[in-house]
């Protein structure tokens, strides 16, 4: 449909706000109508009751009833007293049901057959309502009563109650004052709303908001990164279809409070923050994920927070699909540089006609290269990390750095919250990190030393190196993202990571560095799970 058939906002809530108002006024009309005849009819009743009364104690009344043919000259009366007190008919009975008065002539000295009388005639007073030929009537029966309080006859007073109608016209003004103001209060009321309403939703209209949300819901539904929103109160907003898959949630968590749905997401803890939180790992669902979490600030006030986030596992497998590459042709790379000059160095042997040598060279190279792949892989039982320390080797080789490994290193199985992933991460930033420090040095031995050691209760890594160490000044600036002493070339985020996953794995970590003596690190990560400990 063109956007010009959509009705525009203001019109739609003014015209809604103006049929409620007439829905409202209509329903209170009709209460307020039908309390006022109730009172009406209650008024009628008690001035038909005043005066009945008035009527049974008069004098004449009391001595006419007992005349044969009294009603003759009691009728007049009668009818005079009914027009004095505003009543429609009144009817005067004695102790056979005879009419004393009425306002039809014909009907004096005739018998009166009315069933709603008979309790009249035994002395009690009452009000009752009947259905006539002039309309609904209040009728106030009173028993007439002599000297001696015997009852020698009744009084009848009635009165024809208002139709809607009649009620209606005679409160014609203050009801049309009241439509009136109640109509102009509804419309003026309903057009600011609407201009409120309007300015609110940035001046859009319903079917462009209606757009916008199924827009908005297709884009989050198709991000591969889960997205999770929250207000103020924590409840929650946005939930996209692939945070639920990455936190096993099912079904629909829009309006619900998020430590309800999920209780360790860490997002309401945004909600206090100035700052965004970015590229944090942390532990959700017994998953480990790196997270990106933002206050939502309007007017520099802060009306909500979000998270973006991936699994560390897709994004490990991503990183090590890429790093794997680089590794690998880093390896290669030294590879050939390695035994390019091995090559040299036997060619030349040979063409001194040192073939002894020669040989001698080539059983020692392969000795030692075959040496160290034993070593490896007997105490380390996992091939990631023996290849990682194969190629490590290799590059300090390269360097002018002898990477030496403890004897008495160990590793059978991982610490219960790290993977080989954590492991490749940490030993091989730290080994680069001490490369990098030894590539200036002008130490004559350059020296790197690793031990990974591990029993039943630590798992423990320790790498020292003898370069110029590091400045006490920035101690306590080098687990900070993004710190780098290296200038473009590093990235300030190799120490950082090592760091989270000390903290996710609940280990501990220190450093001790001595001004062109070296430094060394300690790392220790419990081999039991933590409640386990507790």
């Amino acid at each position: 449909m063109d956007k010009s058939f959509h009705m525009p906002i203001q019109l739609k809530i003014t015209l809604l706000s103006f049929i409620i108002v007439a829905f409202s006024i209509l329903i209170g009309g009709i209460i307020i109508f039908g309390n006022i005849v109730s009172i009406r009819e209650e008024e009628t009743g008690t001035r038909s009751m005043i005066t009945a009364h008035t009527i049974a104690e008069l004098p004449e009344v009391q001595k006419m009833v007992l005349e044969p043919e009294g009603w003759t000259e009691l009728n007049p009366i009668i009818e005079n007293l009914r027009k004095i007190h505003q009543a429609d008919y009144i009817v005067v009975l004695n102790d056979q049901h005879i009419r004393y008065s009425h306002p039809v002539y014909s009907q004096l000295g005739t018998l009166s057959k009315s069933n709603d009388e008979r309790a009249a005639f035994a002395e009690h007073e009452y009000i009752s309502k009947a259905v006539g030929k002039l309309g609904v009537s209040v009728r106030a029966f009173v028993p007439i009563l002599n000297e001696e309080n015997k009852q020698i006859g009744v009084v009848l007073v009635g009165n024809i109650l208002p139709t809607i109608p009649e009620v209606i016209t005679d409160l014609k003004t203050e009801i049309l004052i009241l439509l009136f103001l109640t109509l102009l209060f509804g419309v003026c009321g309903s057009w600011l709303l609407a201009r409120r309403i309007k300015k609110e939703t940035f001046q859009l209209e319903p079917h462009q908001i209606s757009q916008m949300l199924v827009e908005r819901t297709a884009a989050f539904n198709a991000m591969h990164e889960g997205v999770i929103a929250i207000d103020t109160n924590q409840i929650i907003t946005i939930f996209n279809e692939k945070a639920k898959q990455m936190l096993n949630i099912s079904g629909s968590v829009i309006g619900k409070k998020i430590t309800d749905v999920v209780d360790d997401t860490r997002l309401p803890e945004v909600l206090e923050r100035t700052t965004p939180i970015v590229n944090q790992e942390i532990s959700v669902q017994q998953k480990n994920i790196l997270s990106n979490r933002v206050p939502i600030k309007i007017d520099d006030k802060t009306v909500g927070a979000v998270a973006i986030f991936q699994d560390r596992t897709d994004v490990t497998k991503l990183a090590e699909e890429l790093t794997s590459v680089k590794a690998f042709v880093e390896a290669l790379r030294v590879q050939n540089h390695e035994h390019m000059n091995k090559l040299h160095t036997i060619a030349g042997l040979i063409q001194l006609g040192n073939l002894d040598d020669a040989l001698q060279y080539i059983f020692q190279i392969t000795e030692e290269q075959e040496e160290l792949t034993r070593f490896l892989t007997k105490h380390i039982h996992d091939d990631n990390l023996v290849g990682l320390l194969l190629s490590k080797v290799s590059i300090g080789r390269e360097l002018g750095i002898e990477l030496t490994m403890d004897k008495h290193t160990k590793l059978d199985r991982f610490p219960p919250d790290l993977d080989y992933h954590d492991f490749v991460l940490i030993v091989g930033n730290l080994i680069e990190n001490s490369f990098a420090a030894l590539k200036y040095s002008t130490e004559e031995s350059k020296q790197v030393y690793l031990s990974i050691y591990q029993d039943e209760r630590h798992c423990q890594i320790v790498l020292e190196d003898n370069g110029p160490g590091i400045p006490e000044p920035i101690h306590k600036d080098i687990f900070e993202y993004g710190f780098t002493t290296k200038g473009s070339e590093g990235s300030g985020i190799g120490l950082y990571l090592i760091n989270q996953i000390v903290k996710k794995a609940h280990g501990e970590m220190s450093f001790t560095t001595r001004p062109n003596e070296g430094t060394s690190f300690f790392l220790s990560f419990p081999m039991q799970d933590i409640e386990e400990i507790k």
